[in-house]
């Protein structure tokens, strides 16, 4: 397997892997359960106990200025094996430990059957949803929007 570096262009496949995997980042358990079962997804095994820790947030003042600690937020991980070998990780905020090893059977699953079919097809309805939220956010955002102009009066 070649090497790549950490700040190389992602490949289209880890594109789509990715987009799988923030699917089901904000993904409901019940849509997460949803996915696996019309996926009709094997047992998994837990290649290591799901746990729950801290993970510290930086920031930069105004986008590239020097990093700070910003706070600590709530993480859950889980890591699975399905039988034919794939190898699933998942990392969601919050403490639900169903949710993240739902999410990571997910993963494994995009690998074996391909990420662009779970998110076209199992988590299309994550996938609306979500959007249907963000076009409902824009909206409220548009309404309070001010225009501000200036008037020039005269020749100053």
């Amino acid at each position: 397997m070649p090497v790549t570096s950490p700040h190389a262009e992602p490949t289209a496949l880890q594109f789509q892997r990715r987009r799988v995997m923030a699917l089901a980042a904000r993904a409901t358990l019940d849509e997460l359960r949803g996915a696996l079962a019309a996926l009709e997804a094997p047992d998994a095994v837990d290649l290591r106990p799901i746990e729950t820790g801290l993970v510290m947030l930086r920031g930069r003042t105004g986008g590239d200025g020097a990093p700070f600690n910003v706070g600590e937020a709530t993480v859950t991980r889980a890591t699975v094996r399905l039988p034919s070998g794939e190898v699933g990780f998942a990392y969601l905020l919050g403490r639900d430990a169903a949710r993240a090893r739902a999410a990571a059977i997910l993963d494994a699953m995009a690998q074996r059957i391909g990420p662009k079919t779970i998110a076209d097809g199992a988590l299309a309805g994550v996938r609306d949803r979500l959007a249907a939220e963000d076009a409902t956010a824009a909206a409220r955002a548009a309404a309070t929007k001010v225009d501000f102009f200036t008037m020039v009066r005269g020749e100053d």
